[in-house]
């Protein structure tokens, strides 16, 4: 009887562990391929002069940046709670500080590439003369310097909250650890919604904008649905990438709803669809679809031998 309670002990625990490695080795793996791919696709849009000096590529590195880093350190902290290692409030603190910058800034970035697209379709003319690099570097500017004064914010938030004489944590370093008073999770909250419904109202009004001005604009019919499909698909990313700017309050949630491995199970799927997918999503719309990316893309992926001459494509503005 002894040996039998000790058997079922073993495959328990073996189960457990299953339990927890299955996941992470998905997850893990799905993480490194994308991180492959961004990686790839930052080193090609570096490796030729149109895409240092057209805008849409340069909004297009910035946004990859962005995602690439974010994903990083995402997959980062999943890997510290998995294996339980407790950190202290100060490198907690730095990770998720780090982590929501990068987080804020794709969703901002797409809403300056939706506008670079209004631009181009509306006012095809004018696009050269507005849509300059430097246009471009002082809104990449403005972008950064918005989130990073929102995550100094946070921090002179926390200064305020009576820290323990110990700085070693008790639980794992997560983004819900980071809110120690009512203060700061007021402000998350109210940011959160400022972020959501002004880059929203921004993006749907710009592609909407876009869409009619194509159809209007063009008697092409195959051009036309194309470009349809193809802001198809960044509305969709658009989505996606907001829909992280509420991510906590969604764990929040849960968390009241839901316990045990049920509640895990939904943190490892919330955190694939709301944080690798939408950052994986960028590398293959723009990279598969862009007539200039594609053939140096495939050429890296499939591991063969750069062409002598390859012609460089003027990048379309209607894709």
């Amino acid at each position: 009887m002894s040996d039998a309670t000790q058997s079922q002990s073993n495959i328990t625990v073996g189960l457990g562990l299953m339990e927890r490695m299955m996941p992470f080795t998905l997850t893990t793996m799905s993480c490194c391929i994308f991180l492959f791919i961004n990686v790839i696709m930052l080193l090609i849009l570096r490796s030729k002069p149109v895409f240092c000096e057209t805008s849409r590529y340069i909004l297009l590195y910035n946004l990859l940046f962005a995602d690439t880093v974010q994903m990083a350190m995402s997959q980062l902290l999943y890997i510290l709670s998995v294996c339980r290692i407790i950190l202290t409030y100060p490198v907690c603190g730095l990770l998720v500080m780090f982590a929501n910058l990068t987080n804020e800034i794709s969703p901002l970035t797409l809403v300056v590439m939706s506008v670079e697209r209004y631009v181009a379709v509306c006012y095809p003319l004018r696009h050269a003369a507005i849509i300059t690099v430097r246009n471009t570097g002082v809104a990449i500017t403005v972008v950064w310097t918005f989130c990073s004064l929102n995550i100094l914010t946070r921090v002179v938030l926390l200064l305020d909250f009576p820290f323990p004489e110990s700085l070693q944590m008790k639980d794992i370093c997560n983004t819900l650890v980071m809110f120690l008073g009512k203060r700061s999770a007021d402000y998350d909250k109210a940011y959160t919604c400022f972020l959501f419904v002004s880059a929203g109202v921004a993006i749907i009004s710009s592609y909407i904008g876009v869409m009619i001005a194509a159809r209007s604009a063009s008697t092409d019919k195959a051009s036309v649905r194309k470009a349809r499909n193809t802001l198809l698909l960044h509305l969709v990313q658009l989505g996606l990438s907001l829909s992280s700017t509420v991510h906590n309050s969604i764990i929040f949630l849960l968390s009241k709803l839901f316990t045990g491995v049920v509640f895990g199970s939904l943190i490892i799927v919330l955190y694939v669809c709301v944080f690798l997918l939408p950052r994986c999503l960028s590398a293959l719309i723009y990279g598969l679809r862009d007539q200039t990316i594609r053939p140096i893309l495939v050429s890296h992926l499939c591991c063969r031998r750069k062409l002598s001459s390859h012609p460089m494509l003027k990048p379309p503005y209607m894709e």
